[in-house]
């Protein structure tokens, strides 16, 4: 009996080693730099750090439930909630507005509230480029967010420069600002909803210090031109 119990224990160590060692090599294939991405020092998902996949390599749903401390301290809780990763974002906008037809170049910025990509595009309907772009944005950033696009190669520039700095860089918000108003002069597609403009913007929206500033000042100034 304890010959047969042992045997069973060994077995199932060496299977479990295995299978350790497969996942990792696997891993390492997925998330090995190809030579193509440029400034990403995350590799893990956008919300999830462990692997989303089962035993045999397949993707699976993710389900999480919880409930509410009896003794009301869920201090623990919060300190585990996800936090969004910006760089991981940019990156995937990145690869997925790349693999738009006729888009060749793509540059994205994640900021607290706003996404700012430039791209390159020999498309004949700047418009429609545009708003390609800019709804596959939409698909991987939280709602709340703001999408610009250009297809100024300038201003594609000045938003990757922006890679090296941060939310505390004095005057940030300001330049950025500025770069917005600029990025504006090009096609930015359609609205993404009645309710919402085609940047994401809904009228009157609280969370607007920025752009709903550069685009209310964009207004008056082609008014004063007039």
């Amino acid at each position: 009996m304890n010959k047969k119990f042992w045997y069973i224990v060994t077995a199932s160590l060496f299977t479990i080693a295995g299978c350790q060692s497969g996942a990792t090599e696997d891993e390492e294939a997925l998330y090995k730099k190809n030579g193509n991405t440029i400034n990403v020092s995350e590799r893990n998902e956008i919300y999830n750090e462990e692997d989303m996949t089962d035993n045999r390599g397949k993707s699976r749903y993710g389900f999480v439930r919880h409930q509410k401390s009896s003794t009301g301290n869920n201090a623990n809780l919060y300190q585990k909630i996800a936090t969004f990763d910006r760089e991981k974002a940019a990156d995937t906008i990145s690869r997925l507005a790349v693999a738009i037809p006729n888009i060749n170049d793509v540059a994205t910025l994640v900021t607290d509230e706003e996404v700012l990509i430039g791209y390159k595009t020999d498309a004949d309907n700047r418009m429609e480029a545009a708003d390609q772009v800019k709804r596959t944005a939409m698909s991987v950033i939280p709602r709340y967010y703001h999408v610009y696009v250009t297809d100024n190669p300038q201003i594609m520039q000045d938003i990757e420069n922006y890679s090296t700095v941060g939310s505390t860089t004095p005057n940030i918000e300001q330049s950025i600002e500025n770069t917005i108003r600029d990025m504006l002069k090009s096609p930015q597609g359609r609205k993404m909803s009645d309710g919402e403009d085609a940047n994401g913007e809904m009228k009157n929206e609280l969370n607007d210090p920025i752009d709903g500033d550069v685009k209310n000042r964009s207004s008056m100034e082609h008014q004063l031109k007039d």
